[in-house]
């Protein structure tokens, strides 16, 4: 009996057991600096679990402008948890809040001053992976809006107790796995730090082991933080450059995509159907533009996992990515000097940019600026920033002059119309508050000669996860029915100002047809409401295992976090999906009743015209590599020219036994003319995808 006694005695005692240990306070400054603020911890177990974990993290905060802060708490061994980061909007202070995982929700789902018990971002679990607790534990704030909003940490404190919440273990997933390894060293936003990364990919339709082997990319990384707004949210987006043994730049194909060595990791908090970037590129793609190419993979950072991520191709100027000459800084007259340059509309500074010489039509008291991407503000020369300002204050001198519609002395002289209708089709079906602001790419390649002008074009599209989704801003964005022109972001009054071009180039009735013709020609193929919902089930499916992992570790799933958005957040992937898929439906159904012009004489627009009509069919349609042509009236199709949706020919092939081989075209839409025996011919409309 005494026996049964003293062993209920010790296990009641472990059960209670627990210690609390008090933190460092003092300011939080505000110059973009890293705050830290250190507990001793010491008596512990010699290692966290279950038994004898973290429990519980209390604090008190004053702080104006509570979203500014990211919190973090980094154990003795270095292993770093977010609290929680951009929380709280323009409202102040945490006080009194504690972060458990008995807490009954989640703290993204709270608000100022979050006094409670709450869930914190990224579970406490973590810590308790059987390291050794006793040390010097860290309280890491960075105040992410510098020089606006200070401080204070009044009191903070850890609680180490039984009955701990563990690690989730992840094992296996169906996609990619990328592990990094920074050595604990905490990933800035630059510049670049040395990190070792492993890419485990066995294939489609294979399951990928956190165990194997490396077998896709095993070495040198240089890694950093990229974005602005998402940088700021609990899931971090990366910039990174494969390395040498030397630490010199190592271009390789990662997860099938052509050989670089700059690439992203795009992160997907703010994006919880995981498929607002891919989508909108994968139609710019189709439409027979270059958009960043993407794989979706689950992340690991120091032995924690991140969720879903798109590993995907960085904007720069490459023969596999935006193919524009390459431009010497030592190329400064004649032809040298007129390309490849890339720009863009973003956040600029006196440095990085020019102000242009014309402001928006509608809002002539915006000063537009364009950005140097290529080459870069500190590799462009003086002769170089003087011929593409000249270039663009040309274009726009053209675009606003009282002849602007002529062919040949207008804005076309200039202009590449096709890339700008396909930039414009693709940020406004998906209502893209940055479309047209921010985020906003050009590129010009070298003059062919001193006649051939090499013309302005519009993209890479990118920056998409503020968008297809209502979302508080200005009542463009705010409507729910489908509404809107996304490229009058003026009206809202931006931080950054749009260029405006579109105002005008819509007051061009060939420019307006064009793009009706455009929309019609995409609406009836790859933008088809079946075809999109299609896209996305399939996407969906893909994901369906991973994205629960991924909302297991974030736990947003059904709290409206990062973007402001208007409609109630779906508490399911499934009620994501819908939604996502809805939202399209309605914006489809407004766009067609208002894309501005006519799409009569379509093909005519581009140079083709039948003779006769329903006699061949080709198939299958898409096509891959082969497409079959057959007869409905036994005419004997002979030839087969191809043209792209600009009107320019790209094949030209005997049709032999009924097949021509197509395996040489991109993704994309085309227009096939099949010409008979007799001379006769007709245009179908084909679609590739390989």
């Amino acid at each position: 009996m005494k026996k049964i006694t003293l062993l209920f005695c010790l296990l009641s005692t472990a059960a209670l057991w627990s210690q609390t240990f008090n933190g460092s306070t003092g300011a939080i400054s505000d110059d973009g600096t890293i705050n830290t603020y250190t507990a001793t911890v010491s008596g512990l177990p010699a290692q966290l679990n279950a038994n004898n974990g973290l429990i519980t993290v209390c604090l008190d905060i004053a702080h104006t402008y509570d979203s500014d802060l990211n919190v973090h708490l980094i154990s003795p061994t270095g292993v770093d948890i977010n609290l929680f980061s951009a929380l709280g909007g323009g409202d102040d202070n945490f006080t009194n809040t504690c972060l458990s995982q008995s807490g009954a929700t989640t703290i993204n789902a709270g608000s100022a001053p979050f006094t409670g018990v709450y869930k914190p971002q990224e579970t406490l679990g973590n810590q308790n992976n059987g390291q050794d607790g006793n040390g010097i534990w860290t309280l890491r704030i960075l105040d992410t809006y510098a020089f606006a909003d200070t401080g204070t940490v009044n009191s903070w404190s850890l609680e180490f107790g039984a009955n701990a919440t563990v690690p989730f273990v992840f094992t296996s997933s169906n996609l990619p796995i990328v592990i990094i390894n920074t050595s604990g060293v905490t990933i800035p936003d630059e510049p670049k730090i040395d990190a070792v990364m492993s890419i485990i990919s066995n294939g489609e339709g294979q399951i990928n082991y956190l165990t194997d082997t490396p077998n896709e990319y095993d070495g040198n990384v240089g890694i950093e933080l990229r974005g602005n707004y998402s940088q700021g949210l609990p899931q971090k987006p990366y910039n990174f450059e494969t390395r040498d043994a030397e630490g010199e730049d190592l271009n390789v194909s990662l997860l099938g995509m052509p050989e670089e060595h700059d690439w992203c990791l795009i992160a997907n908090y703010n994006d919880k159907v995981f498929m607002r970037n891919k989508l909108a590129y994968n139609l710019f793609t189709q439409m027979g533009n270059y958009a960043a190419r993407s794989q979706y993979c689950e992340v690991v950072l120091n032995g924690s996992y991140q969720g879903v991520y798109l590993l995907m191709e960085k904007i720069k100027r490459d023969n596999d990515r935006v193919d524009i000459a390459k431009l010497e800084e030592d190329e400064n007259e004649g032809l040298d000097v007129t390309g490849g340059y890339i720009l863009k509309c973003d956040y600029w500074t006196w440095e990085d940019s020019w102000e242009l010489e014309y402001h928006p039509l509608d809002h002539p008291d915006l000063d537009v600026r364009l950005v140097y991407e290529y080459p870069k503000p500190e590799d462009i020369s003086y002769d170089q920033k003087q011929y593409i300002q000249g270039f663009v204050n040309q274009l726009e001198s053209a675009l606003y002059g009282d002849d602007f519609t002529n062919s040949e002395t207008g804005y076309n002289k200039y202009l590449d119309t096709d890339s700008f209708i396909d930039y414009f089709i693709v940020n406004e079906l998906s209502r893209n508050i940055d479309g047209f602001r921010k985020s906003c790419f050009f590129n010009k390649d070298k003059d062919e000669s001193e006649t051939e002008i090499s013309k302005l074009k519009a993209g890479p599209v990118w920056d998409f996860d503020w968008a297809w989704k209502d979302i508080w801003s200005c009542s463009i964005f705010e409507a729910t029915d489908g509404s809107g022109w996304a490229h009058l972001i003026n009206d809202c009054n931006p931080d950054v100002a749009s260029t405006g071009w579109y105002l005008r180039l819509l007051q061009d009735p060939i420019f307006a047809n064009r793009l009706r013709c455009r929309w019609e020609t995409f609406r009836s193929t790859f933008m088809s409401q079946d075809a999109l919902n299609e896209y996305i089930d399939g996407v969906a499916a893909q994901l369906d295992e991973a994205q629960e992992r991924h909302f297991d570790k974030w736990g947003n799933l059904g709290i409206n976090t990062g973007t402001p958005e208007v409609e109630q957040d779906p508490a399911t992937f499934a009620g994501q999906i819908a939604q996502f898929k809805n939202w399209i439906s309605l914006r489809l159904y407004w766009l067609d009743q208002n894309i501005p012009g006519t799409a009569e004489n379509c093909e005519q627009t581009a140079g083709l015209n039948n003779t006769q009509t329903n006699v061949f069919t080709a198939y299958p349609n898409p096509a891959n590599t082969t497409l079959h042509i057959t007869s409905a009236n036994g005419s004997q199709p002979q030839f087969a020219e191809v043209f792209d949706v600009a009107g320019k020919s790209v094949l030209k092939a005997a049709i032999n036994g009924g097949t021509v081989n197509v395996s040489g075209l991109s993704n994309g839409i085309y227009m096939c003319k099949v010409t008979s025996a007799n001379n006769a011919s007709q245009i179908v409309k084909i679609v590739v995808i390989h």
